[in-house]
């Protein structure tokens, strides 16, 4: 049986960095590893069986998204699983955040994951197989304050892999989200901006940001454990791969509340919402 190749983005901690660890000691695995800074990849040289390749990748370079899929294509011959899971967060109101700041995490959680997903598709289409997985976040789901540009960039990230999980069945490629909820990954610390209100109408959300600063690595999530399901699903489960899955207690907890909330809200005013057409 050929090893299946894992392409994950994002690998120098977090989330990506569990994944790419969990992989290396597998020998039925063929692992390319991706981060900006490549020195910070040394984490797998202790798992140095000849399957793992450690490669720099900027997802906002697209000349580096093909240099790193034509390389994991030469040497490997195929790319099973494609993890886009580079992100970054911003924390600010949104008459406060700054738009170039904004712009930028755009660019690395939705275009990045764009092209580096449309640049994976010929080789998947190719093969009549593949599974991509997107990280998302219950931020894509359920929205609070100071998160507005990131929520957005994270809606977007599932409308996206939405459509694309319709549009590639037939090619036998699966689409999988992953909205975690508070995991003891770098992303409330060093992997998002925050920006404490200034304006006095929003003093009230400044708790709201240094909380979630001073609790970053004490989250509820285990990475880990989020690693060995996200690896199981892709492997074990590949015929009934949910399109969603919610990570932790609070993200399914709250997924639950928002779709029943959003349900009843749409069952109550559905007279008047269908009022709206034409008569027939």
């Amino acid at each position: 049986m050929t090893n299946k190749t894992w392409l994950i983005t994002g690998t120098s901690s977090g989330f990506g960095k569990a994944l790419a660890t969990l992989l290396a000691k597998k020998g039925t695995v063929n692992l390319v590893a991706t981060a900006r800074n490549i020195e910070k990849l040394h984490y797998l040289d202790e798992f140095n069986h000849g399957q793992i390749q450690k490669l720099t990748l900027d997802v906002t370079n697209q000349h580096e998204i093909q240099a790193v899929v034509e390389k994991t294509n030469t040497i490997f011959g195929t790319i099973d699983v494609l993890v886009n899971n580079a992100g970054l967060g911003y924390f600010g109101t949104f008459e406060e955040s700054n738009r170039k700041t904004v712009k930028y995490m755009f660019a690395v959680n939705v275009w990045g994951l764009v092209d580096m997903t449309r640049s994976v598709l010929p080789t998947m289409r190719k093969q009549k197989s593949g599974i991509i997985i997107n990280f998302s976040s219950i931020g894509g789901l359920f929205s609070f304050p100071t998160l507005s540009f990131y929520h957005g960039s994270k809606y977007a990230v599932e409308g996206i892999s939405e459509s694309l999980a319709k549009e590639v069945a037939d090619c036998n490629i699966k689409v999988m989200l992953i909205e975690p909820s508070g995991f003891r990954t770098d992303w409330a610390g060093r992997s998002s901006k925050k920006i404490l209100p200034q304006i006095a109408d929003y003093q009230q959300f400044k708790d709201f940001i240094e909380n979630n600063k001073n609790g970053a690595h004490h989250e509820a999530g285990d990475p880990n454990k989020a690693a060995e399901i996200i690896y199981d699903q892709a492997t074990n489960h590949i015929n009934d791969l949910p399109l969603r899955l919610p990570l932790g207690r609070f993200a399914t907890d709250t997924a639950i509340k928002k779709y029943s909330d959003t349900l009843a809200q749409f069952k109550k005013h559905h007279d008047i919402s269908v009022s709206a057409d034409q008569p027939e």
